[in-house]
């Protein structure tokens, strides 16, 4: 595996993914995983801690002679917007044509959009860039997931989303007792499935009523432009009102309306932060079908309006 290094990288995503692999190739006596460092110039790459970690070479695109062509990992940072380039394109496009495994981590699936390999594919990204992802590219299906495969391409939100897609990768070339193994060690006591979603609050993922909780949660998060009534979400959820209501009181001590809204005010806080979209185009994406109520909400929830936090 050719692992490229952008500049402020994380580090916490690359350890998450190599220390499981490392040992697997321990425990299975073998060396199923192997990787090498890279930068684009070859340069030791300084990550988002401002720690500098040395590379074994220069990023070459992947060794175009090889019979069965090793995979690709890219490892980006908060500014990946600025990190394309021709000549990463140009490497990125001639990786998928020879199908080329490509793994995007953290930000990165920035990269693999920005070079058009994501048109036909669902994908992920950490979720702080999320929103910005949403309007920058249209037509590419994102969801709020830790991982997806789809086909040669794996994109993953990274940090600790790192982790449970290498004990992913090492249930598939190792099995699930040197997965169990390598849990035991690190002291981990399960990995999450790659569905599961990023932004859920605490608790929610285990239990039937915390997974009903969660998916309605979801249908929110699809639903930020066009908020739906309370009576068309409880009617989705299978649910009466009255029992959502139930729901978000005693799991988060908090109105479904309040939550809603919440959310909304989060996303436009991540576009006002990672967009140049005018504020009164941002309340309309979240919802606010009023400038003046949105400005309102936002300096009730942030202690600021949205033009003070953008200045």
């Amino acid at each position: 595996m050719e692992i490229l290094l952008l500049v402020g990288f994380s580090q916490l995503s690359l350890a998450a993914l190599t220390e499981p692999l490392n040992l697997a190739n321990s425990l299975s006596g073998r060396s199923p995983f192997t990787w090498r460092l890279t930068s684009l110039d070859g340069l030791p790459v300084v990550s988002a801690s401002g720690i500098s970690i040395g590379v074994q070479g220069c990023f070459d695109g992947v060794a175009v002679q090889s019979d069965r062509p090793p995979a690709l990992l890219i490892c980006a940072g908060q500014e990946v917007e600025g990190q394309g380039g021709p000549h990463l394109r140009s490497m990125l496009r001639h990786a998928a044509r020879r199908r080329v495994p490509v793994y995007a981590m953290g930000t990165a699936s920035w990269l693999l959009a920005d070079a058009g390999l994501l048109g036909d594919k669902r994908c992920t990204i950490h979720w702080n860039k999320m929103a910005a992802f949403a309007e920058r590219f249209h037509d590419i299906e994102i969801d709020d997931a830790l991982f997806i495969r789809d086909r040669q391409v794996v994109t993953c939100a990274g940090d600790f989303a790192a982790f449970d897609l290498a004990i992913d990768l090492v249930q598939q070339h190792c099995g699930i007792e040197i997965a169990r193994t390598i849990c035991q060690h690190l002291t981990a006591d399960r990995w999450r499935d790659g569905a599961s979603c990023q932004s859920a609050p605490p608790g929610l993922r285990h239990g039937a009523t915390g997974r009903k909780l969660l998916q309605i949660i979801q249908l929110m998060e699809r639903n930020i432009e066009d908020p739906l009534p309370l009576i068309d979400i409880a009617r989705w959820a299978s649910l009466s009102r009255r029992q959502v209501e139930r729901l978000f009181e005693r799991l988060l001590s908090t109105t479904p309306r309040q939550y809603y809204i919440k959310l909304r005010l989060g996303r436009a806080r991540q576009l006002l932060e990672l967009t140049e979209m005018p504020v009164t185009e941002i309340a309309i994406a979240c919802g606010f079908a009023s400038p003046s109520y949105f400005s309102k909400s936002f300096k009730e929830h942030f202690g600021s309006l949205p033009s003070q936090l953008r200045s």
